[in-house]
């Protein structure tokens, strides 16, 4: 994670803290009993590919069998976990915008087609739902009364569209 800024580095150490069960060159194990509910099993693979950091509850650390601290690798860890019926969402994957590229983009011109959503919206965004699959759209999860949704417009028609909560 050498190429991003200590922020961020500094953010997702404290996301991936707890007490050390097991670490080697490429692969470490933290117990933490203050993960929330839908968190209690979490991984971060670095950039580089060369290393993977793994979090989980008390609870989860019981009903994989993990009980003795020996020799343990990321493969192994997902093994327990498929073995325990623990399924792991797909990768979330972290974009971040150094301050130099963050300041140039906030400069940029804006492109009339990618704007903020609301109510007005309504029909493109029905007819975008409409042409979505059962499965893009539980995955992707975006409701056009999220707290921000943004939509990109092709010849009119929206083409995408995302949402965050604060």
């Amino acid at each position: 994670m050498n190429n991003f800024s200590k922020q961020v580095t500094a953010f997702w150490k404290e996301e991936m803290n707890g007490d050390l069960w097991y670490k080697d060159d490429s692969f470490t194990l933290m117990i933490n009993e203050d993960l929330e509910e839908d968190g209690q099993v979490m991984l971060l693979e670095s950039a580089d590919k060369q290393s993977v950091n793994a979090v989980v509850t008390p609870a989860i650390m019981k009903r994989i069998g993990l009980t003795v601290n020996d020799s343990l690798s990321e493969s192994a860890f997902l093994q327990l976990l498929k073995n325990a019926g623990i399924s792991l969402h797909g990768a979330d994957y972290i974009y971040y915008y150094q301050e130099e590229n963050k300041k140039k983009l906030l400069e940029a011109e804006s492109i009339e087609t990618i704007r903020r959503l609301n109510a007005l919206d309504a029909e493109a965004f029905e007819y975008f739902v409409s042409s979505a699959s059962e499965q893009d759209l539980d995955d992707a999860y975006v409701e056009l009364n999220h707290w921000v949704v943004f939509g990109s417009f092709e010849d009119g028609k929206l083409v995408s569209a995302a949402s965050m909560y604060p």
